[in-house]
């Protein structure tokens, strides 16, 4: 899980050009929206895609998708819960 997040966190930075941002300064419980890293529904977008690209794994419903991305953490772990399903 802990190799998991610190991949989470450069894919983060990079796929949203986050170029100030080191991965050690992202908190792993850290919200990663409005006061956290601060990110907005476009940079959701690009998160799904992320997701996608990365790790292979689709959102089947978009409601779901505040809880997924909240912090690095819950989508570590939604990773992980969707790929244990197709293992």
């Amino acid at each position: 899980m802990e190799k998991l997040m610190a991949d989470l966190k450069a894919q983060i930075i990079q796929q949203l050009n986050l170029q100030e941002v080191k991965p050690e300064e992202i908190g792993n419980d850290q919200p990663l929206f409005k006061e956290g890293l601060g990110l907005d529904s476009i940079d959701a977008l690009e998160l799904i895609v992320l997701l996608q690209q990365h790790h292979g794994i689709r959102i089947a419903n978009p409601e779901d998708g505040p809880n997924i991305f909240y912090s690095v953490r819950t989508m570590a772990e939604y990773i992980t819960a969707e790929k244990s399903k197709t293992a």
